[in-house]
């Protein structure tokens, strides 16, 4: 990707490289692979400006997300606009999160919002970087696109893009079709840029 067609995907300059090295790292090669891939992350991470989960809920919107875990408006009100405090209940005892701090501290971060102790692990044996002791570094440009490559090498996220099975992928990044036609705006957008 060269600095022209950044700029025409509306990106800062400080993403040029880390984008150059995964898509290389991870044979992002083609048009459709490049536009799937800025597509969904534009989408995952908001412009590539938000690279860790937000988790500033109302008292309705936890009960509305995690019902099993705020099942009333009292509990919900307990934890409602502390981001922190809901982290580490809804991420706890899951994910290899044991420590009463650990949803926090592993909560999504990154292009794709890699969440969870044992996702940080992966990612750290995958990539060469403990991520155990130093989350935040997901939340550098390098290595919050490293880490979507890496998801996106993972979970055979190429070969959906070479067929533009668009709501395979997004199933496979998000769990659901949450935004699927912004996504699919998204890669439109991009894909002309590439070819």
């Amino acid at each position: 990707m060269t600095p022209e067609q950044l700029k025409e995907l509306g990106l800062d300059q400080k993403w040029l490289e880390p984008l150059n090295a995964v898509f290389d790292k991870y044979d992002i090669s083609t048009p459709e692979r490049q536009a799937a891939f800025i597509g969904q992350a534009k989408h995952e991470s908001a412009n590539f400006t938000a690279l860790h989960e937000n988790l500033n809920y109302s008292a309705k919107g936890l009960m509305g997300t995690w019902p099993s875990r705020f099942p009333t408006m009292d509990v919900a009100e307990q934890y409602e606009r502390n981001p922190e405090k809901i982290a580490n209940k809804v991420y706890f005892g899951r994910m290899g999160n044991t420590q009463e701090d650990d949803g926090w501290k592993y909560r999504g971060r990154g292009i794709f919002q890699c969440t969870g102790k044992d996702l940080y692990h992966s990612l750290s044996l995958a990539l060469g970087f403990d991520f155990i002791a130093h989350p935040e570094a997901l939340e550098e440009p390098h290595w919050a696109v490293m880490s979507a490559g890496w998801f996106w090498n993972k979970k055979g996220l190429n070969e959906l893009a070479d067929a533009k099975d668009y709501e395979t992928m997004t199933k496979r990044i998000n769990g659901g079709l949450l935004g699927m036609d912004d996504r699919i705006a998204r890669i439109d957008q991009a894909l002309p840029v590439f070819t």
